[in-house]
């Protein structure tokens, strides 16, 4: 718990405007077999923010926020992680990118899902693309058929046909 607390201390002092579930003992946490690791959540405001700072776009089909409605594009509730790995990917890529899903509820569950702040959904263009293709290893098909890329730092990015869909599960921009 030590570690933990001194990790999301450490997180929102480096960035202020962040805000973690619970208190700072109370993290979120993402276990592997030799770390725990803080997950910080994020509000999304502060996930739009960063995005702008990037370049990076957002839209949604119903022209809103909600987490709610699936119709909504939502970053509340984001992994800090996951908006670096936006970030991360926009900078590498030099590519426009566009998010078209976030953590609005309508996605597949699971503890690695949307929902949960771990994925982002990123609409299709050449550039993406071909950046994704030509930069990521080819792991195989998803068990939904969709073909799947994985990142030097272990991000999985799955081609559903009109976008991709990205799990991240390093630390963003690390």
């Amino acid at each position: 718990m030590k570690i933990r607390s001194a990790l999301t201390a450490l997180a929102l002092a480096l960035a202020p405007g962040l805000t973690v579930l619970g208190g700072a003992g109370d993290a979120l946490a993402a276990q592997d077999s030799t770390q725990t690791v803080a997950v910080t959540k994020i509000s999304h405001a502060t996930a739009t923010s960063m995005f702008r700072q990037a370049g990076i776009t957002w839209s949604s089909s119903g022209n809103c926020s909600d987490r709610n409605n699936s119709t909504c594009t939502s970053f509340e509730q984001l992994n800090l992680a996951t908006a670096e790995g936006a970030q991360t990917l926009k900078g590498a890529s030099g590519c426009a990118l566009n998010i078209t899903g976030g953590t609005e509820t309508g996605h597949a569950g699971g503890t690695y899902s949307h929902w949960n702040g771990y994925k982002l959904d990123y609409g299709k263009n050449t550039c993406v693309t071909n950046y994704i293709k030509g930069t990521f290893t080819y792991i195989g098909l998803r068990g939904d058929g969709a073909p799947r890329y994985r990142s030097g730092a272990g991000n999985i990015y799955a081609d559903e046909g009109s976008h991709w869909d990205v799990l991240y599960y390093n630390c963003g921009g690390c």
